[in-house]
């Protein structure tokens, strides 16, 4: 990754950690000031945010630095790592919320202020959504899963903002404080699930589950600009390493084609696949001799010297053909 998307990438997360500092000070004293529970999961949530934001900018520099003797392919799995203790931490945190929601459903407490709190929630909300929408742009141009899990998380705190907006407002026209524990549950409840979607995604980049959407999108992108000596591509797979995608595959070519001619076309076929994705692309391409007259039916090379047979088909690649770890046949 150049130069100036790093410090980009590094720029918007330093403003989610500053953010989240400023926010949980002022949800903080919401709280003080109220002492409702359902403000309460807001500042909590805030504290999350503040430890992930942290993270996240540790885990972007780290996973930054260049590859080693003991990290060939580089650091970029951090990223995943931080975004699983990223979700971890919202859980806890969804945990902490229902337990205290259900000791003051027992117990109630007094509620007072709720005008204020009600204004501050509102306003931490709007920031929150739009500093959210600014992370998950950058994140997903430069393919960084640690942005894309700020900018989630950032949302869905202004998501449960607005819902609280809305149930304070009941709250502060009932003066019931049983209801403000009862909307704390199911905001915690929503914090949760946040926490386990994002926990899910770590787990899915660390064990390197394919993205069949963006294969799709390169597949078409292959298909698109396909050359006619590009007679087959199979066991193409896909792997994230941070904001980096290594792709291995197989290409089959004329048999006759002198290595420097097969590398030209490796060349070409990587080319296509740097010029799709804004992520920096590692290839590494097997290539294959055709076997005729087996190729021959498949192969669309007009002047081709070594034909033996005429082409009956031309198949198109699609996500389902083109992983599979066998050459295309009729």
């Amino acid at each position: 990754m150049n130069t100036q998307k790093l410090r980009t990438l590094f720029a918007a997360q330093r403003l989610a950690l500053v953010v989240g500092v400023a926010l949980l000070i002022v949800k903080l004293l919401a709280w003080w000031w109220t002492n409702s529970n359902a403000i309460l999961t807001d500042a909590l949530e805030s504290i999350i945010n503040v430890v992930a934001a942290g993270m996240g900018l540790y885990s972007l520099w780290l996973s930054a630095q260049p590859r080693d003797r003991n990290h060939p392919y580089g650091h970029g799995k951090v990223e995943f790592i931080s975004a699983g203790v990223e979700g971890a931490l919202i859980m806890l945190a969804g945990i902490s919320i229902l337990a205290k929601a259900s000791y003051n459903i027992a117990y109630p407490q007094t509620i007072s202020r709720l005008d204020v709190g009600l204004i501050i929630t509102a306003v931490a909300g709007a920031i929150n959504y739009l500093l959210g929408w600014y992370l998950q742009r950058q994140g997903r141009g430069s393919h960084s899963i640690v942005l894309v899990a700020s900018g989630a998380h950032l949302k869905s705190d202004a998501y449960s903002s607005a819902g609280l907006v809305l149930g304070l407002g009941l709250v502060w026209v009932t003066g019931s404080p049983v209801l403000d524990s009862l909307l704390a549950l199911v905001f915690g409840a929503i914090i949760i699930y946040t926490g386990i979607r994002l926990v899910r995604e770590s787990v899915a980049g660390i064990m390197d589950e394919a993205d069949y959407q963006l294969i799709r999108e390169m597949v078409e992108a292959l298909q698109a600009a396909r050359q006619d000596d590009w007679i087959d591509v199979h066991n193409f797979r896909v792997i994230k390493y941070g904001s980096t995608l290594h792709i291995d595959c197989h290409i089959t070519l004329p048999w006759y084609y002198t290595v420097d001619q097969a590398h030209d076309e490796v060349k070409a076929f990587e080319r296509v696949l740097e010029d799709f994705s804004s992520a920096p692309v590692e290839l590494f391409v097997h290539v294959d001799p055709c076997e005729p007259p087996e190729n021959c039916r498949l192969c669309p090379l007009a002047d081709c010297p070594e034909r033996q047979a005429p082409q009956q088909e031309r198949i198109v690649w699609t996500l389902d053909n083109i992983m599979k770890d066998q050459k295309h046949e009729i």
